[in-house]
């Protein structure tokens, strides 16, 4: 049996005539750039957010360095994330003109490590001006279970800085019954295809409480205009189209069943592989409500295993084989290996299983009887 990483077409034709007709409004109201459709959808994913405001985007990145740009973040800024993250993450950083550093994560949940957090910032505040103290925090919620916020708040809070989350894989995850994106003064999604709210191309938004906050994103998504050819400062062009905005508002009522289907297909995977020696199944916190973006096994000699599931039809993926500080890109910052010495385990380990919610028991059990082979070979 063939169980591939991830079935885009299988959700499609599951939802097709109501994805056909969304689409076919757009095109019969030639609605393209931003527009009704998006608008409606902003409106809905607010709702579901439980937050006053969201922001439609281009994409995920966009999300995160317009948060960033409204918050007023720029050159000589720092701004702290993670460095198991999609390079997005820091990359909206450098597009400030700001500086990405990172904190380590926590071993269990993969996400930023409150006590590591507050050890660099205690650091940084005992440096005589005219040290800075970093400008916000990027807390990512990593594979669908959102980090701890509650101490990082708090921390946040003493030092002065701002929280914006990246949820660009927690599209429904909760913390303590918060939504994702409700938390920080922003929440930054990505809808690209294959996230557990994918659009059909690129999109994304940014979800906030704060009303200026949200005009100054607005303004900057769209070349900075207050209104049509009035400029009131520098923006960019990261609108969302109307074609993403239909066809997310068609798929945000599906998406507390598909991330049910998911957390259903998490458990089954946990549970049959529960006791395989060498294999590290995730670990849903008490505060979570873990949605599984992503399923992360661990295990040692990882490329080999994965290389061994494929030759029997089973693919998988590994997210993210670098961590962002070793990549290329940012070899400037001069971060050596050894740097973020849990980011750098984990990141050495991780194997990313098929998860989607069309996903059947069938594939989980295939999937899991032929890592239980090579292991045990």
């Amino acid at each position: 049996m063939t169980v591939p990483f991830l079935d885009l077409k299988a959700q499609y034709l599951s939802i097709k005539s109501e994805i056909d007709d969304a689409i076919q409004r757009v095109l019969d109201q030639t609605a393209f750039a931003g527009g009704p459709f998006v608008a409606q959808f902003e409106k809905e994913f607010a709702e579901f957010c439980q937050v006053e405001h969201c922001v439609g985007v281009g994409s995920g990145t966009d999300a995160l360095w317009l948060a960033l740009l409204a918050l007023g973040v720029g050159p000589g800024d720092e701004v702290i994330t993670v460095p198991d993250t999609f390079i997005a993450t820091a990359e909206a950083i450098s597009y400030c003109g700001a500086t990405p550093v990172f904190v380590d994560v926590d071993e269990k949940t993969y996400n930023m490590d409150p006590a590591k957090l507050e050890h660099y910032l205690a650091a940084c505040a005992a440096v005589p001006e005219p040290r800075r103290l970093p400008r916000a925090i990027i807390p990512v919620h990593l594979f669908g279970q959102t980090a701890d916020m509650d101490p990082i708040l708090e921390i946040a809070k003493k030092y002065g800085l701002s929280v914006v989350e990246d949820a660009c894989q927690a599209h429904g995850a909760l913390y303590k019954g918060k939504p994702a994106g409700s938390i920080g003064v922003a929440g930054c999604f990505s809808f690209y295809p294959g996230k557990n709210l994918g659009a059909y191309g690129e999109a994304g938004a940014i979800t906030t409480n704060d009303g200026e906050l949200a005009a100054r994103m607005k303004m900057i998504r769209d070349h900075g205009q207050e209104k049509k050819y009035y400029h009131g400062c520098i923006g960019w062009n990261a609108r969302m189209d109307g074609f993403q905005g239909a066809v997310l508002s068609v798929k945000l009522k599906y998406l507390p069943a598909w991330n049910d289907a998911r957390r259903k297909n998490a458990e089954l995977y946990s549970k049959l592989l529960r006791g395989l020696e060498g294999v590290i199944t995730p670990t849903e916190m008490d505060y979570a409500k873990h949605v599984y973006h992503i399923y992360a096994i661990r295990t040692k000699n990882r490329d080999a295993l994965i290389a061994q599931l494929a030759e029997k039809g089973v693919n998988c993926g590994i997210h993210y084989p670098v961590p962002v500080h070793l990549q290329n890109a940012y070899a400037p910052l001069g971060l050596k290996p050894g740097s973020f010495p849990v980011a750098e385990k984990v990141a050495s380990e991780f194997v990313s299983l098929p998860m989607y919610p069309e996903l059947t028991d069938k594939h989980i059990e295939t999937v899991v009887m032929e890592i239980n082979k090579i292991k045990k070979h």
